[in-house]
């Protein structure tokens, strides 16, 4: 890391930052023969992996670490602080305080002319409300993240548009969108036979900003137990907020379950879920589906559900060329939520650059009884496990988006309902259930006058399908698909349909699992795609 000049970290740390930031900054006005950069990130991070992993790291005060939730959020940075504010840019930098559960410090620099300039701790940059300002803190402190603002929604008004708060994890959002799913930085051992590990940043470093600057760059310093990376985002905002970014991983020890570009969201309840319900609420999630395009090109849309026990399901892949978790419902009438406005919740969308090789897209379904836990994460996990001490780079880009029709040119699932256990159809060691799915758009409506020119093509993996129905439905000019399945006990099984004309293919393909129980036909239960792990 370069070294400001000894008169800008005097400035620094005296706290003259507080009324000069980009001042004390420009007095190391020469600019080095080498700027701080990537390279330097990942040298870091090279560094840090030959060495064990230091668990002793910096402890906060106990004032601060005794907050409580409510406490804590009486703490604000003072906007008139904002650093950039001065500069012309269009960009302005908060950053967070320490405390209550956020006890990890971060150490943030702002690169200017080349030089990574640390920010000081001092009580100065924040309100506290109804806490006992702390006495004491070292400049040397650090921070839990911090946020970005912009002009997204307004060009007069400053609103967030990324922040990085809590392990790795960091939340981005376009025009029109309130925060609600995560991404991470990287997952570890996440529904694994052990407990999940989570690497967190030791150091994140941005670029400051110029008047003409319509991209944020930020760098990112990771450790864990098992671990160590450097991360480059490229942050632009936008209706469609984007952020490119490339990861270096070097693994201490080999990884069974590493997930890269992991994402992590909150489902309650949806359209077909009425036994989770709480309240008032006709649904409660951040995100309804998770939405893939294989290396071959297929679309898939697997709704999110709130299940009994943990599953896990896994899609094998090669080359994936994308997959989030959306949020495709935006009818606020489907949430009836004035407060945590649902219907305002982006997906993100993750497009890999390059060739990630085989391996699978996890989807974690936790069970949940309550909407303040995040309880579904889905990440790309490599086939084979990253070579120990090797250097492994994953570049993708995520978006936030409000909308998928603009992703691909075919029909997209709506809705989809698993019907009730269809008693007439069970006999002795089977069971039979029906599943309903709405298609709609893509070209659906061109045949509305032609219906017999649509196929419904329905597979499972077990068992069998007993009945096939399709209907035209009006009010979401589509067509809606029924389909029975049987299936014997103590067995589970994927269910596939789409819909095509001819060799046409006109939608992508709605799958889920299900499963009967052994000894108990006439009850059957959301399956796993592999042994539950707790």
């Amino acid at each position: 890391m370069f070294a400001p000049s000894r008169r800008a970290l005097l400035a620094l740390l005296s706290g003259a930052w507080l009324a000069a930031d980009r001042s004390a900054l420009a007095q190391s006005s020469a600019r080095p023969a080498k700027s701080f950069g990537y390279g330097d990130v990942i040298d870091q991070a090279t560094a840090l992996a030959k060495q064990p992993f230091d668990a002793e790291t910096a402890k906060i005060p106990a004032e601060l670490s005794n907050l409580t939730y409510d406490s804590y959020r009486e703490i604000r940075f003072r906007r008139d602080k904002a650093f950039w504010r001065d500069g012309g840019a269009d960009f302005r930098l908060l950053p967070f305080h320490l405390g209550f559960l956020h006890n990890k410090p971060v150490q943030v620099h702002i690169i200017n002319h080349g030089n990574a300039v640390p920010i000081p701790f001092t009580t100065g940059l924040f309100e506290y409300g109804k806490v006992p300002v702390p006495k004491g803190l070292s400049p040397a402190l650090g921070f839990a993240g911090f946020a970005v603002t912009t002009n997204l929604n307004d060009p007069k008004v400053q609103d967030e548009v990324i922040s990085f708060l809590g392990a790795s994890y960091f939340r981005l959002i376009g025009r029109g969108h309130r925060y609600g799913l995560s991404a991470r930085s990287l997952a570890l051992d996440v529904g694994g036979e052990g407990p999940e590990e989570f690497p967190f940043m030791r150091a994140l470093w941005l670029e400051e900003p110029s008047r003409d600057t319509t991209e944020l760059v930020i760098y990112a310093l990771l450790d864990s137990p098992s671990v160590a990376g450097a991360f480059r985002y490229v942050v632009r905002p936008g209706r469609d907020t984007s952020m490119e970014v490339t990861a270096t991983i070097i693994p201490r020890r080999e990884i069974e379950r590493l997930g890269i570009a992991p994402l992590t969201s909150m489902f309650q309840a949806g359209e077909g879920d009425l036994g989770q319900r709480t309240d008032f609420r006709p649904e409660i999630h951040d995100s309804d589906g998770l939405m893939l395009e294989t290396g071959s090109g297929e679309w898939i849309w697997r709704p999110i559900r709130n299940p009994k026990a943990l599953r896990i399901s896994s899609f094998r892949d090669k080359s994936p060329r994308g997959f989030g978790l959306m949020q495709r419902d935006r009818d606020f009438g489907s949430y009836q939520d004035l407060e945590t406005r649902y219907d305002a919740r982006p997906g993100y969308w993750v497009q890999p650059q390059g060739d990630w090789g085989e391996g699978r897209i996890d989807l974690i379904e936790i069970p949940t009884v309550n909407e303040a836990f995040d309880n579904i994460v889905a990440c790309w996990t490599p086939g084979k496990p990253l070579p120990v001490g090797q250097a492994a780079e994953f570049n993708y880009r995520i978006s936030a988006l409000s909308t998928t029709w603009h992703l691909h040119p075919y029909a997209q699932v709506q809705q989809s309902f698993n019907g009730s256990d269809i008693e007439d159809g069970i006999s002795e060691g089977k069971g039979t259930k029906r599943f309903i799915v709405d298609f709609a758009g893509g070209d659906l409506a061109y045949y509305q006058t032609e219906p017999d020119r649509l196929e419904l093509v329905a597979t499972t993996t077990a068992g069998a399908i007993t009945t096939k129905i399709l209907t035209f439905n009006a009010p979401l000019k589509g067509v809606r698909a029924i389909v029975d399945a049987t299936l014997p006990d103590g067995q589970s099984a994927e269910l596939r349909m789409f819909l095509k004309s001819r060799n046409r293919t006109l939608s992508e393909t709605w799958t889920a699992t299900w499963a009967v129980p052994a000894g108990d036909s006439t009850s059957p239960q959301p399956s796993r795609n592999q042994p539950a792990r707790k």
